[in-house]
């Protein structure tokens, strides 16, 4: 008999289940307060502050590539603009 006892199934303890919780309004008053202009204005602040702190100033060459690649940029728009324009002219 001792062996048969010894072999019984074991049981998988179940899981326990997790409630739902309900938050009521009156607790997430705070959470759904807009910050106010001033908290915006401050954090605006800090962010420039952060962004000009990790530039840098470019080297000439740099500057020479952003020059050129601007100019070319501005001349492509400016042909498709005028191709569109003098189109415009021939057809009515």
């Amino acid at each position: 008999m001792d062996e048969s006892q010894s072999q019984q199934p074991q049981t998988v303890p179940e899981e326990p289940v997790q409630q739902e919780v309900v938050v009521q309004p009156e607790e997430l008053r705070h959470v759904e307060e807009k910050p106010s202009r001033w908290t915006k204005f401050k954090s605006w602040l800090l962010e420039c502050k952060r962004v000009l702190r990790a530039t840098k100033k470019p080297s000439m060459e740099e500057f020479k590539i952003v020059v050129k690649v601007s100019g070319i940029g501005i001349l492509i728009i400016g042909l498709i603009g005028f191709l569109l324009s003098m189109g415009k002219e021939l057809l009515f």
